[in-house]
């Protein structure tokens, strides 16, 4: 596997990701957010944003360490 392969495949699971994100907002709104279904979908919100947060770092270092 080379670098630039890799890279697409992260850039492929970030949108996967966002679009996993936008699921959960949409369920969100339909709740109340006192309810407990609303408070375990904010969890794995949070929890999937974290991960769309890393895999951009990542990708950002690659793309970084290509141009050097």
């Amino acid at each position: 596997m080379n670098i630039d392969y890799l890279l697409e495949y992260l850039k492929i699971t970030v949108i996967g990701l966002e679009q996993d994100l936008e699921g959960l907002n949409d369920e969100m709104e339909s709740l109340d957010p006192s309810s407990k279904d609303y408070a375990d979908l904010e969890v794995e919100y949070t929890f999937i944003n974290g991960q769309t947060v890393g895999m951009g770092h990542i990708i950002d270092f690659i793309q970084k360490g290509k141009n050097d």
